[in-house]
């Protein structure tokens, strides 16, 4: 885990240089939601970032802090078998932090709402990564599916009763 902690604040570093970005990448690792496996955080630190330099690597909707994570997961895991793949998290500013608050709260009030109607509810605006992440939170809610439904980027999560 070491090695992989090095080589993926290497890796952010260089991207970041590349991009002409000053700033600096310090890692944290911690446990996820799955007791089985655990994330690698990359983050991203400067605290003299303008808020458009901010946005340019945040994206609208955080799609270009997705790609460049994406793109973490897909490089620092090439040569590495299955067993000791870990997964990347990028962060910059409490983005991943706030965005997975607001997933908790979306997920919380599609279940409470499923539950009390009895009726399909939709999660619109996520990326493939998020409903990912909802598919795997809901997978052991009693009496609770969930589908994606639809061609990007309008693709949904449909919370379904059972």
């Amino acid at each position: 885990m070491e090695n992989q902690l090095s080589s993926g604040q290497e890796w952010l570093q260089q991207l970041l240089d590349l991009m002409g970005l000053a700033a600096e990448v310090k890692t944290e690792g911690f446990e996820t939601v799955k007791a089985d496996s655990s994330s690698i955080w990359l983050n991203i630190e400067n605290n003299e970032f303008t808020s458009e330099q901010k946005q340019q690597l945040v994206g609208h909707k955080g799609e270009r802090i997705d790609a460049i994570q994406y793109l973490a997961n897909t490089i620092l895991n090439l040569d590495q078998d299955e067993a000791t793949q870990n997964s990347f998290v990028v962060e910059l500013d409490g983005y991943r932090v706030k965005r997975n608050q607001e997933l908790a709260t979306l997920t919380e009030e599609a279940i409470s709402q499923v539950q009390s109607t009895r009726e399909e509810v939709e999660i619109p605006g996520l990326s493939s990564a998020e409903r990912k992440q909802i598919h795997s939170l809901l997978e052991d809610v009693e009496g609770l599916s969930t589908e994606s439904r639809g061609q990007e980027p309008e693709r949904k999560l449909v919370v379904i009763p059972q």
